[in-house]
């Protein structure tokens, strides 16, 4: 069973994101933000009944060292979800989804 991947710095992100040989959907996130709570069951859902098929990442952009992917990835409001594809960014989501929503909006691009 897979559980989403904390990923803390740059090089962690390379490696489990910009590198990976499947989809990852990275959520950035932070502990205050309550649209992040609500998002956190159905991404760990979703890291679940993809497994081999999709990765999910979380990026808490309150810590020090994710706050240059943060800015580089222009997170300017959370929750921010972006599906990386090959390295680069297939397609953002912004805001809470219910579960349903979310994964027909994933099943287009993954």
């Amino acid at each position: 069973m897979s559980d989403p991947i904390n990923i803390t710095g740059e090089e962690a992100f390379e490696k489990h994101v910009l590198k990976s040989e499947v989809p990852v959907l990275v959520d950035f996130w932070a502990e205050w933000c309550g649209p992040c709570r609500m998002m956190a069951p159905v991404l760990e859902d979703f890291a679940r009944e993809y497994e081999g098929k999709l990765v999910v990442a979380k990026v808490n952009v309150e810590h020090n060292d994710n706050q240059k992917l943060a800015y580089q990835y222009q997170i300017q409001s959370i929750p921010n979800m972006k599906l990386f594809k090959g390295g680069q960014v297939a397609k953002e989501f912004i805001g809470f989804r219910p579960k349903p929503v979310f994964a027909e909006e994933l099943k287009q691009v993954i």
